[in-house]
């Protein structure tokens, strides 16, 4: 006998099932309401991208596009990518759409679905979904730390503790450079026991073999020289501000003299925020990002300076979970069911149903049963207060029985003042 053909999401793709919903939705909610406070406006870049945003913008010896990017030719024989990740193609869009003439910093916020073929594993998926910040158009050191404060506001938003922030410096083009060269000479003589990743990468770029989560290769780490000490003047300068900024905030931050980030447009502060545990165990990082001030000028815009964040809400979402963590009440169960009886009373219910939406009420509601009974169980179960009985009287006669649930006492309202009546209630 053939086996039947079983149809299944693919390796690292997952449904967001309705349960899981409502912790998608904090997450939205608390990014949404942290970006609206310091004035980030919304954008949505397309999921798909020509790929040379990403081989010019995230780097063409990165992971990312050379492992982890979904990329293909069209049938016109463009070769495009299925985003990694956001920056650069916000970076794309701010050269595209000409902002640079409007007042700068241009800040900006998004959340999506992004792509990577990477091997799936607890909160990693294929399909990730991340939320992004990004401020375009400014040097100061203050927007490195506005970023570092809202990136950790929205943890601290979603019930997170005893979060810390990570921060270096990894310079800029003149000091990397000659930072590069010192860094190569010590792994140079070490290379037989780097993993065969990192020694490709000494070749490519050495300093994303600090970035490497190999044991081996963290074992040869811990005696790096570290960059800190090889920063010209100005960025010493920058790092500096930033951390008396950090300092004037009052958040929690270490030093991270390898933290480097894995992507080729960071410039100066880099920064990861990461959870510990009772035991003193980190968690993996929440939230990541940094400056990138040469990006733009890649992608054959001006040279503008930029920095942004970004956070793993798959993570968070499967944390969340797991403590239990649940959206506000207000926002979880309606106070209302209207049950209904008879043709007429359910087609008069459905324009109720949409005064009280109007209204901004929210009500529940059974329209596909008929039986009272087993609309007060469904109202029971819900855990409502009110329930609306409309029936074939009710609805002829134009008035709504309404039974409080705590108490059993029923009162009688007329149609037209039934939304009026029931908003006073709600808010009393």
């Amino acid at each position: 006998m053939d086996k039947k053909l079983r149809l299944q999401t693919l390796t690292g793709m997952r449904d967001i099932l309705p349960q899981e919903q409502v912790y998608f939705k904090k997450v939205q909610k608390s990014v949404e309401s942290i970006t609206n406070y310091y004035d980030f406006k919304r954008i949505d870049t397309p999921i798909l991208e020509s790929a040379e945003v990403f081989s010019k913008g995230t780097g063409a010896t990165t992971d990312i596009v050379q492992k982890e990017m979904y990329s293909f030719r069209t049938k016109g024989g463009d070769l495009v990518a299925l985003r990694p990740e956001f920056t650069p193609g916000i970076a794309r869009s701010y050269i595209e759409n000409g902002m640079y003439n409007m007042p700068q910093p241009v800040k900006l916020w998004t959340l999506g679905p992004c792509f990577r073929y990477e091997r799936p594993q607890a909160g990693r998926y294929r399909q990730l979904l991340q939320f992004d910040i990004e401020a375009i158009g400014d040097r100061s050191a203050s927007i490195d730390g506005q970023i570092i404060q809202m990136s950790y506001d929205i943890l601290k938003d979603l019930s997170f503790k005893n979060l810390n922030i990570e921060v270096n410096s990894i310079g800029d083009q003149e000091c990397r450079s000659h930072f590069k060269k010192i860094l190569t000479n010590y792994f140079k003589s070490r290379k037989s026991s780097l993993c065969s990743d990192c020694q490709r990468r000494l070749k490519e770029n050495p300093l994303r073999i600090l970035d490497c989560k190999e044991e081996k290769c963290q074992r040869i780490r811990s005696g790096a020289p570290q960059i800190i000490d090889h920063l010209c003047e100005a960025c010493h300068a920058h790092f500096k501000q930033v951390l008396e900024f950090l300092d004037e905030l009052e958040l929690p931050y270490v030093l991270n003299p390898y933290l480097v980030r894995g992507l080729d447009y960071y410039t100066k502060t880099v920064f990861e925020i990461v959870e510990k545990s009772e035991t003193g165990a980190i968690q993996g990082a929440l939230v990541g990002g940094g400056r990138y001030d040469g990006l733009l000028k890649v992608l054959g815009g001006r040279d503008t300076p930029a920095c942004g964040a970004a956070g793993g809400i798959d993570r968070i979402m499967n944390l969340m979970k797991l403590r239990e963590v649940k959206p506000d009440k207000k926002d979880e169960k309606p106070m209302i069911f209207l049950a209904q009886l008879g043709q007429l009373a359910k087609r008069k219910s459905l324009k109720l149903f949409e005064e009280f939406r109007a209204s901004k009420i929210p009500v529940a509601e059974s329209f596909s049963k008929d039986s009272l009974r087993s609309q007060l169980n469904s109202a029971n179960k819900m855990g409502v207060k009110w329930v609306l009985i409309f029936g074939q009287k009710e609805a002829l006669e134009n008035f709504i029985t309404l039974r409080n649930m705590e108490t059993g006492v029923q009162e009688e309202i007329k149609l037209d003042k039934v939304v009026e009546e029931m908003k006073a209630k709600v808010k009393s």
